[in-house]
Protein backbone atom coordinates (compact mmCIF):
# COMPACT_ATOMS: atom_id res chain seq x y z
CA UNK A 1 0.00 0.00 0.00
CA UNK A 2 2.92 2.34 0.67
CA UNK A 3 4.70 1.34 -2.29
CA UNK A 4 1.59 2.46 -4.27
CA UNK A 5 1.12 5.70 -2.26
CA UNK A 6 4.99 6.16 -3.23
CA UNK A 7 4.15 5.22 -7.31
CA UNK A 8 1.77 7.65 -7.23
CA UNK A 9 3.44 10.21 -5.54
CA UNK A 10 6.30 9.71 -8.04
CA UNK A 11 4.17 9.66 -10.80
CA UNK A 12 2.35 12.80 -10.00
CA UNK A 13 5.66 14.78 -9.53
CA UNK A 14 7.22 13.23 -12.62
CA UNK A 15 3.89 14.55 -14.54
CA UNK A 16 4.47 18.16 -12.43
CA UNK A 17 8.07 18.17 -13.64
CA UNK A 18 7.19 17.27 -17.56
CA UNK A 19 4.59 20.12 -17.16
CA UNK A 20 6.98 22.30 -16.03
CA UNK A 21 9.73 21.71 -18.40
CA UNK A 22 7.47 21.41 -21.59
CA UNK A 23 5.80 24.98 -20.44
CA UNK A 24 9.47 26.19 -20.45
CA UNK A 25 10.47 24.58 -23.69
CA UNK A 26 6.94 26.25 -25.22
CA UNK A 27 7.78 30.00 -23.41
CA UNK A 28 11.54 29.59 -24.63
CA UNK A 29 10.23 28.62 -28.16
CA UNK A 30 7.59 31.34 -28.52
CA UNK A 31 10.49 33.18 -26.75
CA UNK A 32 12.63 33.12 -29.86
CA UNK A 33 9.81 33.14 -32.48
CA UNK A 34 8.96 36.12 -31.37
CA UNK A 35 12.62 37.11 -31.33
CA UNK A 36 12.42 36.10 -34.82
CA UNK A 37 9.58 37.58 -35.86
CA UNK A 38 11.19 40.65 -34.70
CA UNK A 39 13.92 40.21 -36.42
CA UNK A 40 11.92 39.70 -39.67
CA UNK A 41 9.67 42.63 -38.94
CA UNK A 42 12.68 44.77 -38.30
CA UNK A 43 14.03 43.20 -41.52
CA UNK A 44 10.93 43.93 -43.77
CA UNK A 45 10.94 47.36 -42.47
CA UNK A 46 14.33 47.94 -43.70
CA UNK A 47 14.08 46.41 -46.97
CA UNK A 48 10.25 48.32 -47.30
CA UNK A 49 11.84 51.65 -46.80
CA UNK A 50 15.06 50.50 -49.51
CA UNK A 51 12.31 50.12 -51.93
CA UNK A 52 10.38 52.67 -51.02
CA UNK A 53 13.97 55.01 -51.45
CA UNK A 54 14.37 53.13 -54.82
CA UNK A 55 10.97 54.03 -56.03
CA UNK A 56 11.64 57.79 -54.38
CA UNK A 57 14.67 57.98 -56.90
CA UNK A 58 12.98 56.01 -59.86
CA UNK A 59 10.08 58.47 -60.04
CA UNK A 60 12.26 61.23 -59.70
CA UNK A 61 14.10 60.22 -62.47
CA UNK A 62 11.48 60.20 -64.61
CA UNK A 63 10.15 62.82 -63.50
CA UNK A 64 13.44 64.39 -64.34
CA UNK A 65 13.53 62.64 -67.84
CA UNK A 66 9.81 63.47 -68.37
CA UNK A 67 10.31 66.84 -67.41
CA UNK A 68 13.30 67.06 -70.23
CA UNK A 69 11.25 65.77 -72.45
CA UNK A 70 8.38 67.98 -72.25
CA UNK A 71 11.19 70.93 -72.45
CA UNK A 72 12.74 69.53 -75.50
CA UNK A 73 9.06 69.04 -76.99
CA UNK A 74 8.55 72.56 -76.04
CA UNK A 75 11.43 74.09 -77.35
CA UNK A 76 11.01 72.40 -80.82
CA UNK A 77 7.45 73.45 -80.87
CA UNK A 78 8.51 76.54 -80.51
CA UNK A 79 11.18 76.63 -82.86
CA UNK A 80 8.68 75.22 -85.67
CA UNK A 81 6.13 78.04 -84.73
CA UNK A 82 9.36 80.73 -85.38
CA UNK A 83 10.19 78.95 -88.66
CA UNK A 84 6.50 78.79 -89.37
CA UNK A 85 5.88 82.71 -88.54
CA UNK A 86 8.91 83.34 -91.04
CA UNK A 87 7.95 81.47 -93.12
CA UNK A 88 4.27 83.55 -93.43
CA UNK A 89 6.47 86.87 -92.98
CA UNK A 90 8.41 86.21 -96.21
CA UNK A 91 4.88 84.85 -98.15
CA UNK A 92 2.99 88.02 -97.19
CA UNK A 93 6.33 90.13 -98.15
CA UNK A 94 6.13 88.55 -101.30
CA UNK A 95 2.66 88.77 -101.99
CA UNK A 96 2.06 92.56 -100.83
CA UNK A 97 5.82 92.39 -103.53
CA UNK A 98 3.56 91.09 -105.91
CA UNK A 99 0.62 93.33 -105.07
CA UNK A 100 2.42 96.04 -105.23
CA UNK A 101 3.82 94.69 -108.93
CA UNK A 102 0.33 93.91 -109.72
CA UNK A 103 -0.69 97.81 -108.94
CA UNK A 104 1.79 99.18 -110.66
CA UNK A 105 1.06 97.12 -114.35
CA UNK A 106 -2.50 98.49 -113.58
CA UNK A 107 -1.73 101.92 -112.98
CA UNK A 108 0.40 101.64 -116.33
CA UNK A 109 -1.95 100.31 -118.25
CA UNK A 110 -4.25 102.72 -117.15
CA UNK A 111 -1.97 104.92 -117.81
CA UNK A 112 -1.62 103.68 -121.37
CA UNK A 113 -5.25 103.44 -121.62
CA UNK A 114 -6.01 107.29 -120.73
CA UNK A 115 -2.92 108.04 -123.52
CA UNK A 116 -4.81 105.83 -126.34
CA UNK A 117 -7.66 107.27 -125.51
CA UNK A 118 -6.13 111.75 -125.73
CA UNK A 119 -4.65 109.99 -128.83
CA UNK A 120 -7.67 108.78 -130.62
CA UNK A 121 -9.59 112.02 -128.81
CA UNK A 122 -7.32 113.90 -131.37
CA UNK A 123 -7.17 111.64 -134.25
CA UNK A 124 -11.00 112.44 -133.85
CA UNK A 125 -10.31 115.56 -133.93
CA UNK A 126 -7.94 115.97 -136.63
CA UNK A 127 -9.99 114.15 -138.84
CA UNK A 128 -12.94 116.21 -138.26
CA UNK A 129 -10.63 119.48 -138.56
CA UNK A 130 -9.35 117.76 -141.81
CA UNK A 131 -13.34 116.89 -143.11
CA UNK A 132 -14.22 120.50 -142.54
CA UNK A 133 -10.85 122.16 -144.69
CA UNK A 134 -11.30 119.31 -147.31
CA UNK A 135 -15.08 120.72 -147.57
CA UNK A 136 -13.75 124.42 -146.97
CA UNK A 137 -10.94 123.98 -150.11
CA UNK A 138 -13.66 122.15 -152.46
CA UNK A 139 -15.79 125.04 -152.16
CA UNK A 140 -12.35 127.73 -152.64
CA UNK A 141 -12.11 125.53 -155.71
CA UNK A 142 -15.60 125.73 -156.84
CA UNK A 143 -15.53 129.64 -157.00
CA UNK A 144 -11.54 130.27 -157.54
CA UNK A 145 -11.80 128.03 -161.01
CA UNK A 146 -15.38 127.83 -161.96
CA UNK A 147 -15.37 124.02 -162.19
CA UNK A 148 -17.51 121.67 -160.62
CA UNK A 149 -16.66 118.66 -157.97
CA UNK A 150 -16.29 116.31 -160.60
CA UNK A 151 -14.33 118.63 -163.51
CA UNK A 152 -11.79 119.22 -160.29
CA UNK A 153 -12.02 115.87 -159.35
CA UNK A 154 -10.84 114.57 -162.70
CA UNK A 155 -7.94 116.94 -163.56
CA UNK A 156 -6.67 116.36 -159.77
CA UNK A 157 -6.74 112.67 -160.63
CA UNK A 158 -5.16 113.20 -163.99
CA UNK A 159 -2.43 115.39 -162.24
CA UNK A 160 -2.02 112.55 -159.80
CA UNK A 161 -1.43 110.37 -162.22
CA UNK A 162 1.36 111.76 -163.89
CA UNK A 163 2.87 112.34 -160.68
CA UNK A 164 2.90 108.58 -159.92
CA UNK A 165 3.77 107.44 -163.03
CA UNK A 166 7.23 109.54 -162.53
CA UNK A 167 7.26 108.22 -158.88
CA UNK A 168 6.25 104.51 -160.55
CA UNK A 169 9.40 104.98 -162.90
CA UNK A 170 11.89 106.07 -160.32
CA UNK A 171 10.82 102.99 -157.75
CA UNK A 172 10.51 100.62 -160.61
CA UNK A 173 14.60 101.60 -161.83
CA UNK A 174 15.77 101.23 -158.17
CA UNK A 175 14.37 97.88 -157.55
CA UNK A 176 15.89 96.71 -161.00
CA UNK A 177 19.41 97.80 -159.63
CA UNK A 178 18.50 96.21 -156.16
CA UNK A 179 17.21 93.07 -157.81
CA UNK A 180 20.25 92.99 -160.31
CA UNK A 181 23.19 93.79 -157.01
CA UNK A 182 20.92 91.06 -154.91
CA UNK A 183 20.97 88.43 -158.11
CA UNK A 184 24.96 88.80 -158.60
CA UNK A 185 25.19 88.83 -154.98
CA UNK A 186 23.00 85.12 -155.12
CA UNK A 187 24.53 84.01 -158.24
CA UNK A 188 28.19 84.37 -156.55
CA UNK A 189 26.66 82.07 -153.50
CA UNK A 190 25.42 79.65 -155.54
CA UNK A 191 28.71 79.33 -158.34
CA UNK A 192 30.58 79.72 -154.43
CA UNK A 193 28.31 76.85 -153.02
CA UNK A 194 28.45 74.66 -156.08
CA UNK A 195 32.35 74.79 -156.01
CA UNK A 196 32.63 73.94 -152.62
CA UNK A 197 30.18 71.01 -152.83
CA UNK A 198 32.06 69.91 -155.90
CA UNK A 199 35.69 70.75 -154.16
CA UNK A 200 36.01 67.18 -152.82
CA UNK A 201 34.33 63.81 -152.41
CA UNK A 202 32.99 62.96 -149.04
CA UNK A 203 32.18 59.29 -148.96
CA UNK A 204 29.80 58.41 -146.21
CA UNK A 205 30.95 55.54 -144.20
CA UNK A 206 28.34 53.78 -142.40
CA UNK A 207 28.43 51.25 -139.85
CA UNK A 208 27.61 48.28 -142.29
CA UNK A 209 28.75 46.72 -145.06
CA UNK A 210 27.27 44.27 -147.86
CA UNK A 211 28.71 41.61 -149.69
CA UNK A 212 27.65 40.39 -152.52
CA UNK A 213 26.86 36.47 -152.98
CA UNK A 214 26.78 34.65 -156.65
CA UNK A 215 23.64 32.83 -155.54
CA UNK A 216 21.65 32.49 -152.16
CA UNK A 217 22.97 29.13 -151.63
CA UNK A 218 26.25 30.75 -150.89
CA UNK A 219 25.03 31.53 -147.63
CA UNK A 220 24.22 28.09 -146.32
CA UNK A 221 28.12 27.29 -147.18
CA UNK A 222 29.02 30.98 -145.14
CA UNK A 223 26.55 29.40 -142.24
CA UNK A 224 28.31 26.33 -142.11
CA UNK A 225 27.03 23.06 -140.58
CA UNK A 226 25.35 23.74 -137.24
CA UNK A 227 27.01 27.93 -138.05
CA UNK A 228 30.64 26.76 -137.26
CA UNK A 229 31.85 28.80 -140.08
CA UNK A 230 30.03 32.22 -139.26
CA UNK A 231 30.70 31.62 -135.84
CA UNK A 232 34.45 31.17 -136.45
CA UNK A 233 34.28 34.02 -139.21
CA UNK A 234 32.72 36.50 -136.24
CA UNK A 235 35.88 35.40 -133.85
CA UNK A 236 38.20 35.74 -135.99
CA UNK A 237 37.45 39.43 -137.39
CA UNK A 238 35.29 40.75 -134.56
CA UNK A 239 32.26 41.80 -136.89
CA UNK A 240 28.57 40.65 -136.70
CA UNK A 241 27.51 39.15 -140.17
CA UNK A 242 23.83 39.55 -140.23
CA UNK A 243 21.91 37.05 -142.83
CA UNK A 244 18.63 37.94 -143.50
CA UNK A 245 16.32 37.67 -146.40
CA UNK A 246 17.59 39.86 -148.93
CA UNK A 247 18.70 37.87 -151.87
CA UNK A 248 22.30 37.24 -152.91
CA UNK A 249 23.47 39.37 -150.02
CA UNK A 250 25.27 39.28 -146.56
CA UNK A 251 25.25 42.67 -144.26
CA UNK A 252 28.82 42.95 -142.10
CA UNK A 253 28.00 45.15 -138.75
CA UNK A 254 30.60 46.34 -136.94
CA UNK A 255 31.38 50.11 -135.38
CA UNK A 256 35.50 49.56 -136.18
CA UNK A 257 34.96 50.53 -139.84
CA UNK A 258 39.22 48.77 -140.16
CA UNK A 259 37.54 45.61 -138.92
CA UNK A 260 34.89 45.91 -140.80
CA UNK A 261 36.84 46.38 -143.89
CA UNK A 262 39.01 43.38 -143.10
CA UNK A 263 35.91 41.11 -142.91
CA UNK A 264 34.86 42.57 -145.98
CA UNK A 265 37.96 41.67 -147.95
CA UNK A 266 38.23 38.21 -145.99
CA UNK A 267 34.70 37.40 -146.57
CA UNK A 268 35.04 38.29 -150.66
CA UNK A 269 38.22 36.44 -151.04
CA UNK A 270 36.62 33.09 -149.29
CA UNK A 271 33.08 33.47 -151.22
CA UNK A 272 35.66 33.54 -154.66
CA UNK A 273 37.84 31.07 -153.65
CA UNK A 274 34.84 28.78 -151.80
CA UNK A 275 36.86 26.74 -149.75
CA UNK A 276 34.61 28.03 -146.20
CA UNK A 277 35.70 26.43 -143.13
CA UNK A 278 37.48 27.61 -139.88
CA UNK A 279 40.95 26.44 -140.84
CA UNK A 280 40.70 28.59 -143.62
CA UNK A 281 38.97 31.39 -142.72
CA UNK A 282 41.45 31.84 -140.34
CA UNK A 283 44.26 31.65 -142.85
CA UNK A 284 42.02 34.31 -145.31
CA UNK A 285 41.45 36.68 -141.92
CA UNK A 286 45.17 37.22 -141.10
CA UNK A 287 46.48 37.73 -144.90
CA UNK A 288 43.41 40.32 -145.12
CA UNK A 289 44.91 41.96 -142.15
CA UNK A 290 48.38 42.24 -143.61
CA UNK A 291 46.99 43.15 -146.67
CA UNK A 292 44.76 46.34 -144.68
CA UNK A 293 47.49 47.20 -142.83
CA UNK A 294 49.77 48.14 -146.45
CA UNK A 295 46.57 49.57 -148.26
CA UNK A 296 46.51 51.91 -144.48
CA UNK A 297 50.52 53.02 -144.62
CA UNK A 298 49.68 53.54 -148.22
CA UNK A 299 46.93 56.03 -147.50
CA UNK A 300 48.58 57.72 -145.28
CA UNK A 301 51.83 58.20 -147.64
CA UNK A 302 49.53 59.28 -150.16
CA UNK A 303 48.07 61.69 -147.85
CA UNK A 304 51.06 63.56 -146.55
CA UNK A 305 52.52 63.27 -150.37
CA UNK A 306 49.03 65.53 -151.70
CA UNK A 307 49.46 67.64 -148.61
CA UNK A 308 53.43 68.35 -149.58
CA UNK A 309 54.36 66.94 -145.88
CA UNK A 310 57.36 64.93 -145.73
CA UNK A 311 59.34 63.45 -142.84
CA UNK A 312 56.57 61.76 -141.26
CA UNK A 313 57.07 58.93 -138.56
CA UNK A 314 56.02 55.49 -139.82
CA UNK A 315 53.56 55.27 -137.04
CA UNK A 316 52.07 58.67 -137.71
CA UNK A 317 51.35 57.58 -141.42
CA UNK A 318 49.92 54.75 -140.55
CA UNK A 319 48.02 56.61 -138.02
CA UNK A 320 46.87 58.77 -141.26
CA UNK A 321 45.41 55.78 -142.96
CA UNK A 322 43.55 54.87 -140.45
CA UNK A 323 41.83 57.91 -140.79
CA UNK A 324 39.89 57.28 -144.09
CA UNK A 325 38.29 54.58 -141.78
CA UNK A 326 37.28 57.25 -139.65
CA UNK A 327 34.25 59.44 -140.32
CA UNK A 328 32.88 62.43 -138.24
CA UNK A 329 28.61 63.06 -139.02
CA UNK A 330 29.42 61.59 -141.71
CA UNK A 331 32.99 63.48 -143.42
CA UNK A 332 35.52 61.87 -143.96
CA UNK A 333 38.27 62.44 -141.48
CA UNK A 334 41.23 61.74 -143.91
CA UNK A 335 39.51 64.13 -146.28
CA UNK A 336 39.08 66.56 -143.64
CA UNK A 337 42.54 66.77 -142.29
CA UNK A 338 43.74 67.41 -145.91
CA UNK A 339 41.38 69.87 -146.43
CA UNK A 340 42.71 71.66 -143.39
CA UNK A 341 46.17 71.18 -144.56
CA UNK A 342 45.76 73.21 -147.43
CA UNK A 343 43.54 75.65 -145.89
CA UNK A 344 46.38 76.26 -143.56
CA UNK A 345 48.84 76.39 -145.96
CA UNK A 346 47.40 79.45 -147.96
CA UNK A 347 46.60 81.42 -144.99
CA UNK A 348 49.70 80.50 -143.98
CA UNK A 349 51.37 82.13 -146.73
CA UNK A 350 49.02 85.12 -147.36
CA UNK A 351 50.26 86.02 -143.70
CA UNK A 352 53.93 85.25 -144.43
CA UNK A 353 54.28 82.50 -142.41
CA UNK A 354 56.14 78.90 -142.98
CA UNK A 355 53.00 77.17 -145.16
CA UNK A 356 54.91 74.32 -144.81
CA UNK A 357 55.04 74.04 -141.24
CA UNK A 358 51.24 74.80 -141.28
CA UNK A 359 50.12 72.09 -143.96
CA UNK A 360 51.95 69.95 -141.89
CA UNK A 361 49.85 70.90 -138.69
CA UNK A 362 46.54 70.63 -140.56
CA UNK A 363 47.47 67.25 -141.71
CA UNK A 364 48.08 66.03 -138.09
CA UNK A 365 45.62 68.14 -136.19
CA UNK A 366 42.75 65.37 -136.00
CA UNK A 367 45.66 62.16 -135.57
CA UNK A 368 44.14 61.69 -132.52
CA UNK A 369 41.00 60.49 -133.85
CA UNK A 370 42.66 57.02 -135.30
CA UNK A 371 42.84 55.82 -131.83
CA UNK A 372 39.88 57.77 -129.55
CA UNK A 373 37.60 54.85 -129.61
CA UNK A 374 40.26 52.83 -128.17
CA UNK A 375 42.07 55.08 -125.57
CA UNK A 376 40.15 57.87 -122.92
CA UNK A 377 40.53 61.26 -123.71
CA UNK A 378 39.78 63.63 -126.29
CA UNK A 379 41.34 63.44 -129.51
CA UNK A 380 42.61 67.16 -129.52
CA UNK A 381 44.96 65.73 -126.29
CA UNK A 382 45.29 62.61 -127.67
CA UNK A 383 46.94 63.62 -131.07
CA UNK A 384 49.09 66.46 -129.15
CA UNK A 385 49.98 63.47 -126.98
CA UNK A 386 50.98 61.44 -130.16
CA UNK A 387 52.62 64.35 -131.97
CA UNK A 388 54.60 64.57 -129.14
CA UNK A 389 55.88 60.88 -128.73
CA UNK A 390 57.21 60.71 -132.45
CA UNK A 391 58.77 64.08 -132.15
CA UNK A 392 57.03 66.66 -133.63
CA UNK A 393 57.78 69.96 -133.31
CA UNK A 394 56.81 72.24 -130.16
CA UNK A 395 54.37 74.89 -133.13
CA UNK A 396 52.77 71.40 -134.13
CA UNK A 397 52.03 69.97 -131.04
CA UNK A 398 50.77 73.43 -129.34
CA UNK A 399 48.27 73.83 -132.38
CA UNK A 400 47.17 70.39 -132.66
CA UNK A 401 46.02 70.78 -128.44
CA UNK A 402 44.36 74.12 -129.46
CA UNK A 403 42.95 73.49 -132.24
CA UNK A 404 39.38 72.54 -130.21
CA UNK A 405 40.19 75.69 -128.01
CA UNK A 406 40.94 73.03 -125.20
CA UNK A 407 43.99 74.38 -124.55
CA UNK A 408 45.51 78.24 -125.18
CA UNK A 409 46.26 79.30 -128.82
CA UNK A 410 50.22 79.81 -128.34
CA UNK A 411 51.04 81.16 -131.67
CA UNK A 412 49.61 82.11 -134.76
CA UNK A 413 49.49 78.62 -136.25
CA UNK A 414 46.78 77.31 -133.40
CA UNK A 415 45.03 80.18 -134.15
CA UNK A 416 44.77 79.66 -137.99
CA UNK A 417 44.22 75.70 -136.85
CA UNK A 418 41.19 76.39 -135.31
CA UNK A 419 39.63 78.81 -138.05
CA UNK A 420 40.87 75.92 -141.02
CA UNK A 421 39.39 73.40 -139.31
CA UNK A 422 35.99 75.42 -138.73
CA UNK A 423 36.19 75.91 -142.65
CA UNK A 424 36.24 72.71 -143.88
CA UNK A 425 33.43 71.49 -141.10
CA UNK A 426 31.15 74.12 -141.71
CA UNK A 427 31.50 74.36 -145.55
CA UNK A 428 27.27 73.23 -146.98
CA UNK A 429 27.68 69.31 -147.84
CA UNK A 430 30.50 68.88 -145.76
CA UNK A 431 29.09 67.01 -142.78
CA UNK A 432 25.80 65.40 -143.06
CA UNK A 433 22.67 65.85 -141.41
CA UNK A 434 21.03 63.25 -138.83
CA UNK A 435 18.01 61.37 -139.14
CA UNK A 436 16.27 63.17 -135.82
CA UNK A 437 17.16 66.94 -136.74
CA UNK A 438 16.27 66.28 -140.47
CA UNK A 439 12.98 65.02 -139.63
CA UNK A 440 12.12 67.71 -136.80
CA UNK A 441 13.08 70.35 -139.20
CA UNK A 442 10.66 68.95 -141.54
CA UNK A 443 8.12 68.95 -138.61
CA UNK A 444 8.58 72.52 -137.63
CA UNK A 445 8.74 73.35 -141.43
CA UNK A 446 4.82 72.29 -141.82
CA UNK A 447 4.07 73.18 -138.34
CA UNK A 448 4.69 77.14 -139.04
CA UNK A 449 2.92 76.63 -142.22
CA UNK A 450 -0.12 75.20 -140.09
CA UNK A 451 -0.73 78.12 -137.25
CA UNK A 452 -1.99 80.51 -140.54
CA UNK A 453 -5.63 81.07 -141.11
CA UNK A 454 -7.44 79.03 -143.60
CA UNK A 455 -4.47 77.07 -144.33
CA UNK A 456 -6.36 73.12 -144.96
CA UNK A 457 -2.67 70.85 -145.18
CA UNK A 458 0.83 71.66 -145.88
CA UNK A 459 3.30 69.18 -146.80
CA UNK A 460 7.46 69.49 -146.89
CA UNK A 461 8.59 68.45 -149.92
CA UNK A 462 12.04 68.40 -151.56
CA UNK A 463 13.95 66.73 -148.45
CA UNK A 464 12.77 69.91 -146.94
CA UNK A 465 13.74 72.82 -149.53
CA UNK A 466 10.09 73.27 -150.70
CA UNK A 467 6.83 73.34 -148.54
CA UNK A 468 2.96 73.48 -150.35
CA UNK A 469 0.45 74.53 -148.28
CA UNK A 470 -3.44 73.67 -149.36
CA UNK A 471 -5.66 76.36 -148.56
CA UNK A 472 -9.59 76.71 -147.61
CA UNK A 473 -10.64 78.77 -151.11
CA UNK A 474 -13.96 80.23 -148.99
CA UNK A 475 -11.27 81.59 -146.83
CA UNK A 476 -8.58 82.56 -148.87
CA UNK A 477 -9.10 84.71 -152.03
CA UNK A 478 -6.34 84.77 -154.87
CA UNK A 479 -5.10 88.20 -153.35
CA UNK A 480 -4.92 86.52 -149.79
CA UNK A 481 -2.75 83.44 -151.22
CA UNK A 482 0.31 85.57 -152.52
CA UNK A 483 0.38 87.63 -148.91
CA UNK A 484 0.08 84.22 -147.09
CA UNK A 485 3.42 82.77 -148.89
CA UNK A 486 5.23 86.18 -148.06
CA UNK A 487 4.17 86.07 -144.95
CA UNK A 488 4.92 82.34 -144.57
CA UNK A 489 8.28 82.73 -146.08
CA UNK A 490 8.98 85.55 -143.24
CA UNK A 491 8.15 83.36 -140.58
CA UNK A 492 10.29 80.67 -141.89
CA UNK A 493 13.15 82.82 -142.03
CA UNK A 494 13.02 84.32 -138.60
CA UNK A 495 12.38 81.14 -136.94
CA UNK A 496 14.37 78.43 -138.45
CA UNK A 497 17.65 77.84 -139.72
CA UNK A 498 18.20 75.67 -142.76
CA UNK A 499 21.10 75.01 -145.60
CA UNK A 500 19.93 76.69 -148.98
CA UNK A 501 16.74 77.92 -149.66
CA UNK A 502 13.12 77.05 -149.32
CA UNK A 503 10.08 77.30 -151.66
CA UNK A 504 6.99 78.49 -150.29
CA UNK A 505 4.16 77.61 -152.66
CA UNK A 506 0.54 78.35 -151.51
CA UNK A 507 -2.12 76.26 -153.63
CA UNK A 508 -5.55 77.65 -153.72
CA UNK A 509 -8.26 75.07 -155.63
CA UNK A 510 -11.88 75.81 -156.03
CA UNK A 511 -13.34 72.25 -157.47
CA UNK A 512 -17.53 72.63 -158.69
CA UNK A 513 -18.57 69.10 -158.40
CA UNK A 514 -21.93 67.73 -159.63
CA UNK A 515 -23.19 63.64 -160.68
CA UNK A 516 -24.95 63.12 -163.42
CA UNK A 517 -28.04 60.60 -162.78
Amino acid sequence: MLNIILFFVIGVAALAAGYILRKQIAEKKTGDAETKAGQILEQAKKEAQGLRREAELEAKDLLYRMRQDFERQTQDRRQEIVNLEKRLTQKEENIDRRLNLLEGKEKDIEAKQHNLQKQEDGLKAKDAQLNSLIAEEKERLQKISSLSAEEAKQILLSRLNDELNVEKAVVIKRQEEELRAVADKKAREIISLAIQRCAAEHTVESTVSVVNLPSDEMKGRVIGREGRNIRAFEMATGVDVIIDDTPEAVSLSCFDTVRREVARISLEKLISDGRIHPGRIEEVVEKAKKEMDDKIREEGERAGFDAGVDGLHPEIIKLLGRLKYRTSFGQNALQHSKEVSYLLGVMASELGLDAKLARRIGLLHDIGKAVDHQVEGTHAKLGADLAKKYNEATEVIAAIEAHHEEAEPKSFYAVLAVAADAISAARPGARRETLETYIKRLDKLESIANVFKGVEKSFAIQAGREIRVIVQPEKISDSDAVNLSREIRKKIEEGMEYPGQIKVTVIRETRAIEYAK
